[in-house]
């Protein structure tokens, strides 16, 4: 019999022979009509589906039903840890709906561990927990066990956390977690903390609509493709080099129907549903790479239009993702790794110049990175960067020098926490990967450690333009 364990409140799953440990966000909104508004996992939960599920010895949750629709974060994670732990023997796979929750999750443990201990010790819960509910429900379950708790404190007080998750939980075979696209940034901690596990990446969907299956899921997560299936929407494709921000049914660039899109090139996803979106424009951007009987499948390229730009510059996510992964390679002889990035243009000096805020993971604090290192990132990321960019740069100086600015660890969980205080939904938050809200600037500015500016000037030939 397998179990699983899923903290949806940082949307982390891991999956188990007897049950899972699931944490949720009830992240939902009333509209002037009186309709709820809520993404499709906080619907899935508060569902009867759920609630009354039939039993699945595939799918026994460590997580009682309280745990998991508390609505309470930190009460939520908390007693879903508590029941994960209990049930480490049993864990087969671990994993979240996105990279970023399930080292969300890893996080959670590493700041309540002490007293996570101190409950599976004596059997008592946490006061903290304070759900009429959630307290009855724990008080069945948790039992002393001063064996575990030594365990727990044994490997949870160690400076190197390096497999932390096979440690764990040993029988745990793959990741069960999304790292394709922006979540691609993620793989080189996962390893880290996974000791190399495998990553799955098993589906394609979002609040919207389902829209395919990753037919091979323990491939290499850059050789992920999901085969649509074609019964879950009406599925067309804007090609992406149609520059068209609006159409409309009797105004629009072409369409391309799903048996017409051809190997090799990009489209934007437009969508029709059964719920009411009429041609909806998901935003993700995929590249067709073969097909599965007559159901083409795609490898999902970025979302659009996230974009960083100072003068004629543009610069989107993939760009800027591919060039923090160029400048990181700077940090491996420090055994040093980009835990988190967002960036930033900051238009207030002249001229105005890129912000990328790094988090890293430091593993030996006595051959940390230094400021002519983190310098020479500065300049790869601009090396990496396209040639308009480059030009402002050399040519025009209508771009300074490129900023690194490293914050403290912790710093985007913050984010994170202050982006779910005004309203977002914890099982579909992503990192943004550009900001300029003021109080999130604010908030990645207070948290500074160093800066660094790129010491020269990227090149740049005019005789040849990428």
């Amino acid at each position: 019999m397998e179990r699983i364990f899923y903290v949806k409140t940082v949307t982390c799953r891991v999956w188990t022979k007897a049950r899972d440990y699931i944490s949720c966000s009830l992240n939902q909104k009333q509209g002037p009509g009186g309709l709820l508004a809520r993404p499709v996992l906080t619907s899935y939960y508060q569902s009867e589906h759920f609630k009354t599920r039939p039993y699945d010895p595939y799918n026994v949750y460590t997580s009682p039903n309280e745990a998991i629709l508390c609505p309470d974060s930190f009460q939520s994670m908390y007693t879903q840890m508590l029941c994960g732990l209990q049930d480490r023997h049993q864990v087969l796979r671990v994993g979240a709906v996105f990279a970023s929750g399930l080292l969300r999750a890893i996080r959670f443990l590493q700041l309540n561990w002490e007293q996570l201990s101190v409950d599976i010790e004596t059997g008592d819960l946490n006061p903290k927990i304070t759900d009429p509910s959630l307290r009855e429900c724990m008080d069945k379950i948790l039992k002393p066990n001063p064996e575990l708790a030594r365990f727990v404190r044994r490997e949870c007080s160690k400076e190197n956390w390096e497999g932390i998750i096979t440690r764990i939980w040993p029988n745990t075979k793959y990741i069960d977690v999304i790292v394709t696209g922006a979540m691609a940034q993620y793989i080189p901690t996962l390893d880290y903390y996974s000791g190399g596990l495998p990553k799955a990446c098993t589906m394609y969907a979002s609040s919207e609509c389902y829209f395919g299956l990753n037919l091979n899921p323990m491939c290499k997560p850059s050789e992920v493709s999901y085969t649509i299936m074609p019964n879950m929407a009406y599925f067309e494709f804007l090609p992406h080099e149609s520059n068209s921000s609006k159409f409309t049914l009797d105004s629009s660039p072409k369409l391309v129907d799903l048996v017409d899109v051809e190997v090799g090139k990009e489209y934007e996803l437009v969508i029709t549903t059964y719920a009411g979106l009429c041609r909806y424009r998901v935003g993700d951007i995929l590249r067709v790479t073969g097909f599965h009987n007559s159901a083409p499948q795609f490898h999902f390229v970025r979302r659009k239009n996230v974009l960083l730009s100072i003068d004629s510059d543009k610069t989107d996510e993939a760009e800027l993702q591919k060039a923090v992964e160029n400048a990181s390679r700077h940090l491996r002889e420090f055994n040093t790794s980009v835990v988190e990035y967002t960036s930033y243009a900051d238009t207030k000096t002249i001229p105005g110049h890129y912000v990328i805020y790094w988090e890293l993971l430091v593993k030996n604090a006595a051959n940390s990175p230094t400021d002519d290192v983190l310098k020479q990132c500065c300049l790869a990321m601009e090396e990496s960067l396209n040639s308009v960019y480059r030009q402002g740069r050399v040519a025009d100086h209508s771009i300074g020098p490129l900023e690194i600015r490293v914050v403290k660890n912790g710093t985007f969980e913050e984010l994170m926490d202050y982006a779910i205080s005004r309203g977002a939904s914890i099982n579909q938050y992503k990192v943004p990967r550009c900001v300029n809200f003021t109080p999130i600037v604010e908030l990645l500015d207070s948290r500074l450690v160093s800066a660094h500016f790129s010491p020269g000037l990227p090149h740049w030939n005019p005789e040849r333009r990428r």
